[in-house]
Order: C-alpha cells, then sequence, then structure tokens
C-alpha cells in the first residue's frame, strides 16, 4: 500500500495539518481504458467516441489554433520583423523547425511517451514527480522542487493562453473590414469574462458544446491549407530536418528568436498531458493521429507554400488562406476554437490545484464536482476567478497577440524540460529502460527544450518576465505553505499530550459520560488531539464513545475501496479511526464512514458530533520563516477553505475549538 501521509489542508485547524513531504511510493503506473480509469467494466464505444470528440475541444484546443499566429511570429521574427520580404531559405527553415517541433515534441514526447507515464489514469507534472520519487525509491527533494517549480510555471501558460488565443482570433476582424478594429479589445475582455463564468457548469457540459465545434475547426483549417500547397509545391522541402538545420546555422541570434517564436506552435503539449484525467489516453492519442496533427500539417503547409508564392501576404497569412467570402465565417469560428484552446489550460489548472492541495503544496480550496460520472471533471471558483483577473490584466497590458507573442513561451518552455527531466527517472528507473535506449530518445529531448529554453530567454526584456513573475510567486507561496506547515507541525508537537499518558488518566480519575459519539479530528493519533483537551477542560465531560480520526493523503491517484479505511480499538471508550485519500479524490469523511458498517463500524450521523481544533495563528518571526513570510503564510491559512467544508461534515455537528498557536 502507498506511503500515505495527512492531507494537504490549512493548519489552523488540527484536522488537517499538511506534512508537505513530497510524494514517494505507490503502486506503478496501470494501464486505463477510455475513461482514463484503472480497471472496472468495459465501456461502450459510444463513450469512447464522445470522450475523443470531447479531447479535441478540451484537449487540444490550445495547439489547434497556434497556427494563428505561430508561423507569422516565427518568420516575422527571422527577418527582423519586417525589415525585408522573407526569403525562400527563411520560409522552409521555420517551416521545417515548426514540423519537426510537432513531431518530436508533441508526437513523441508527449502522444507517445508521457501519456504512457500515468498515475492510475491521471497526468500531469505533479503525477510525473510522484513517480519519479517511485522510481528513485526514496524522497527527493530536489525532484520535489522540480515539481513544484513546473506546477508554478504552469499557472503562467495558463494566464497567457487565454489572452493571447482570443485576441489572435479576433484580430482576424481587422481584415474583414477596419471598422472593427476599436471593438477588438473590448470584445476580447467580453468573451473571456463569458469563459470564465460558464466553467462551474463543468468541463463534460463545455466538452459537449465546444467538442464538435473544433472538429469543424481543424477540418475547417486542414480544408484552407490543402488549397494553397498548390501555390508552391516545394513547401513539401519542409519535412526536411536539413533546412530547419541550416536555418539556425546561418543565422545566429535572429535565428534564435524565431526558434522563440516557432516555440508557440507546441505550446498546448503540457495541458495536453495534464488534462489526460479528463478523457483517458486512447481517446487524446487517437484524436491526434486522426485528425489534430494531420489538420496542422496541412494548415502549415499552406501558409509556408502561400508566403512563399506572395510574401506580402505574411501579414497574416492564416486568414488570407481562407477565401474571402469565407473570411468572416472564419475569424467566427477561429474565436470559438480560441475560447476551447483556453478551456484545455482552465481544466488543467484545476486538475493541477487539487494535487497541490492533496500533497500539501497549497492550502484547502473549495472543489466541485461537476460530473458523476468522471471523477476528474472538476471546477475550483478561487482558481477560476484568479485566473480570470490574470488574463484581464494581460489583455489590457499587452492590448495585441503580437505584443504577448514575446510574454509566450518561457514558462511552457521551462516546464517542458522540466517534464523531460523528470520522465528520464521515470523510463530508466521505473520503466527499467536499458541506458543506451534511454540516452538515445530522452537525451535529445531534454537538448531540444534546453534550447527552445534559452531561445525565449531571449524575449525576457519585451514581456517574458510576466510568466517567470507568476510562476516566482506561486512557487513562493507553495514554499511558504510547505515551510509553515512544518514550523506549525514540529511546534504542536512541543505542546501535546501523549494519549498514553492521557488514558492512564482517566483510569484514575474518569471524567463524566455522556451519550453518543465523538470524533476528534486529528493529524497523529498517537497524541491527545487539542480539541479533546479544551472540551474536557471547558466540558468536563467525555462521549461514551470516542474516536481519533485521521484524513490521510496517499501518493497514489485514487485509493480503492478496501484500502479506504483502518480500524483500531484503543479500549472500550476509544479508538482510532484512519480514512485514506488519493491526491486526485476530494476527501469526503462522512461517506467513508457510512462505508465503516463492512469492518462492524456504525456511525449515527444524527449521534456522532465533529471536534475540530481551529487554530489563531500569531507571527513571531522567530521559528524559522522571516516576520513578513509569516504573516504571508498566516493570511493563506486564514483564507483556506474550512476543514468542515473541505472534508464535507455535516455543519449541525460540527464543534470547532479556538486555540492560539505562535509560529
Amino acid at each position: 500500500m502507498a506511503h500515505d501521509r495527512t492531507t494537504g489542508s490549512a493548519p489552523v485547524e488540527q484536522g488537517g495539518e499538511a506534512a508537505a513531504k513530497a510524494p514517494v511510493a505507490g503502486d506503478a503506473p496501470h494501464a486505463v481504458d477510455a475513461n482514463g480509469h484503472n480497471g472496472g467494466p468495459a465501456h461502450t464505444q459510444a463513450s469512447f467516441w464522445g470522450l475523443l470528440v470531447g479531447s479535441i475541444g478540451v484537449v487540444y484546443g490550445d495547439i489547434g489554433t497556434s497556427p494563428l499566429y505561430a508561423f507569422r511570429e516565427a518568420v516575422m521574427a527571422a527577418t527582423g520583423h519586417g525589415a525585408g520580404a522573407p526569403s525562400r531559405e527563411i520560409v522552409l527553415g521555420v517551416l521545417s523547425l515548426i514540423l519537426w517541433s510537432l513531431i518530436l515534441i508533441i508526437t513523441g514526447k508527449y502522444v507517445l511517451l508521457l501519456l504512457r507515464a500515468d498515475d492510475k489514469g491521471e497526468g500531469g507534472i505533479l503525477t510525473l514527480v510522484a513517480l519519479a520519487q517511485r522510481a528513485i525509491g526514496k524522497r527527493s527533494y530536489a525532484v520535489a522542487l522540480l515539481g513544484m517549480a513546473g506546477a508554478a510555471l504552469f499557472y503562467g501558460d495558463a494566464a497567457i493562453t487565454p489572452a493571447i488565443s482570443v485576441l489572435s482570433a479576433l484580430e482576424g476582424l481587422k481584415l474583414v473590414t477596419p471598422v472593427f478594429e476599436p471593438y477588438i479589445l473590448p470584445l476580447t475582455v467580453v468573451i473571456i469574462v463569458g469563459l470564465f463564468a460558464v466553467q462551474s457548469h463543468g468541463t463534460a457540459s463545455v466538452a459537449r458544446f465546444f467538442g464538435p465545434i473544433c472538429v469543424v475547426w481543424f477540418v475547417a483549417m486542414a480544408l484552407i491549407g490543402l488549397i494553397h500547397i498548390a501555390d508552391d509545391f516545394g513547401v513539401f522541402l519542409a519535412f526536411n530536418p536539413y533546412y530547419g538545420i541550416v536555418f539556425l546555422a546561418n543565422h545566429g541570434t535572429i535565428g534564435l528568436l524565431a526558434l522563440g517564436a516557432v516555440f508557440l506552435a507546441v505550446t498546448g503539449g503540457e495541458a495536453l498531458y495534464t488534462d489526460m484525467g479528463h478523457f483517458g489516453r486512447k481517446p487524446i492519442q487517437w484524436a491526434w493521429f486522426c485528425l489534430v496533427f494531420p489538420a496542422l500539417t496541412l494548415n502549415y503547409l499552406g501558409q509556408g507554400a502561400m508566403v512563399l508564392a506572395d510574401p506580402t501576404k505574411l501579414a497574416n497569412p492564416f486568414y488570407l488562406l481562407a477565401p474571402s467570402w469565407a473570411l468572416l465565417p472564419m475569424v467566427v469560428l477561429a474565436t470559438l476554437a480560441t475560447i476551447i484552446a483556453s478551456q484545455a489550460v482552465i481544466t488543467g489548472a484545476f486538475s493541477l490545484t487539487r494535487q497541490a492541495i492533496q500533497l500539501g503544496l497549497l492550502p484547502r480550496m473549495a472543489i466541485r464536482h461537476t460530473s458523476e460520472e468522471h471523477s476528474g471533471q472538476i471546477y475550483m471558483p478561487a482558481v477560476n476567478w484568479g485566473l480570470l483577473i490574470g488574463v484581464l490584466a494581460l489583455v489590457l497590458l499587452f492590448k495585441s497577440s503580437s505584443s504577448l507573442a514575446s510574454a509566450y513561451g518561457i514558462a511552457v518552455t521551462a516546464t517542458m524540460f522540466i517534464t523531460a527531466v523528470l520522465a528520464w527517472f521515470v523510463v530508466r528507473q521505473l520503466w527499467k529502460w536499458n541506458m543506451a535506449l534511454a540516452i538515445t530518445i530522452m537525451v535529445p529531448l531534454i537538448v531540444i527544450h534546453f534550447i527552445f529554453f534559452g531561445a525565449n530567454m531571449l524575449k525576457l526584456v519585451d514581456g517574458g518576465w510576466v510568466p517567470l513573475v507568476i510562476g516566482a510567486v506561486i512557487m513562493f507561496l507553495m514554499l511558504t505553505w510547505r515551510k509553515g506547515t512544518e514550523i506549525l507541525a514540529e511546534k504542536t508537537r512541543r505542546i501535546e499530550v501523549p494519549l498514553v499518558d492521557l488514558l492512564k488518566s482517566f483510569d484514575k480519575r474518569p471524567p463524566h459520560q455522556v451519550a453518543g459519539t465523538a470524533v476528534f479530528l486529528t493529524s497523529d493519533q498517537s497524541y491527545a488531539p487539542a480539541s479533546l483537551l479544551h472540551n474536557l477542560k471547558h466540558n468536563k465531560v467525555l462521549h461514551e464513545h470516542n474516536v481519533f480520526l485521521a484524513v490521510k493523503s496517499v501518493d497514489t491517484p485514487r485509493v480503492p475501496d478496501s484500502e479506504r479505511v483502518s480500524y483500531e480499538k484503543i479500549n472500550d471508550r476509544f479508538s482510532r479511526l484512519t480514512v485514506r485519500f488519493g491526491y486526485m479524490e476530494t476527501p469526503h469523511v462522512p461517506k467513508a464512514l457510512i462505508a465503516c458498517k463492512k469492518l462492524g463500524l456504525k456511525f449515527d450521523m444524527m449521534s456522532t458530533s465533529f471536534f475540530l481544533s481551529r487554530r489563531h495563528l500569531k507571527a513571531s518571526g522567530k521559528l524559522g520563516m522571516p516576520l513578513w513570510q509569516d504573516y504571508i503564510f498566516i493570511g493563506m491559512a486564514v483564507n483556506a477553505n474550512s476543514a468542515s467544508d473541505y472534508f464535507h461534515l455535516p455543519t449541525g455537528r460540527v464543534v470547532e475549538v479556538g486555540t492560539q498557536v505562535t509560529i
């Protein structure tokens, strides 16, 4: 069974201190079915195709809108942003780099490799951290730090993607008529606000609506590209990597700047891996090979052929692929597609945040399940509205997709580089690849990501600092939370009373007994919970039955029902109960207690009281963090979701006892 730890939750209540340790153990990865679940009954063919269409909308929305700006920005960077018409060498070189980036990074790394690096159907960088820790066989602070950095940088990507995607789509209105230009920014704001407003309806509802639209988008994108390939059949030379290599070798710094823009073509890769738990591996893979990759390839080839034939069309090569009569419909379709692109990173942010909470990296937040069938489909209000504020700020700050293109890429390349490094530990030590095979496949990927990261760093001053600042802030908050919970746990241990000593005192002087069951949430069952001590001190009573309940988070996505609960009877009055949840599950204590009937335990919720110790934290600046950081930690703790809400405790049966703790 997986090593477990107290669930990551707010330290202001004893029922939820976070040990804040990196994941270390668990079961090996399992193959999953079309729904992303391990085992279970076979799913229908209709379910598979429904998930496939849904994944086209949610998972591939981001990468599917890259043709709107990736080729244009890369060629313009190679020509010095309008310094002259692009040469044939530049167009073929840039196109070759885009095509081979799609082949090596998206197809090779993500679709074929990382989608197999699942933990019982779940993906994402924190899942990869869990697998890497398992591969190493021990907790590694360096691996945990890499995971935190990658997760933090993902939020920078999640903020920029909706801004650049929607802006780039609406900018096509300028080609329809210049009259629309003043309305592009206000329309962008309205659409983004609307997108975030519908998130509470759930990923499944969004996918059902957006999936078919995105299928039409990819088909249309493939068709307008296909009809222009005949402009210059020499565009097929771009499949020869020689042209991309020669371009980089001959253009120095300009080539690296162009390479940074080329990376815009693959920015949806990380969201693809993070969203695996929503749709499953096979639907995502089939969608890529059957529709997404062919459509992207045809469109990029069409843009390249058109610009080779007429370099003046570089101003907006995507929209100029479309016939004049189809321009406005393509703008409308592109706008819908970019809304879908934003959905990919939004759902990814929800999944990533829930994992971070369960692993003790962030405080508790409200989590709402939006599907009875797929537990991975959730909605998190705090994340949703926080992202909305960030996206709107970026839109109003940069005002155009070209300006945002400079800010885009650094966070994604850094995250992809981290996932490539973590994947090395998985393939080498968990999957037991031999050294030659691991070096042949993984080292080139790591080197490619490092080169892309270096190329994007050239955009640091022009806006690339934005996602790094966002990532640095999130990383700082994670480290603060982790350190603060460790300090608080250590301080609590010094003032708590060993449970054995307390029980001995009851034998000598038994307190007054009342009917019913009392459940005391605690993080360490070897010590008497503060809520019990305060109940005895103030109420001077002890319930007929007393249960010390520890809620643990294990290092696997989900816990089998057979391993959910463990019970130990101490004496006729006292017992210990441990309930375990995976890092992709939302703890629901009452349901777990009802399941205790299989152990011969019966909890009547109407006669059961839940006791929590609510800690009021006071900053000192003397126990490991400076005073100002103490205040930040306290602010995070105060604003965390309450333990009673997070564990779904019945509100009418909860008693909270306040204590003051100096950190």
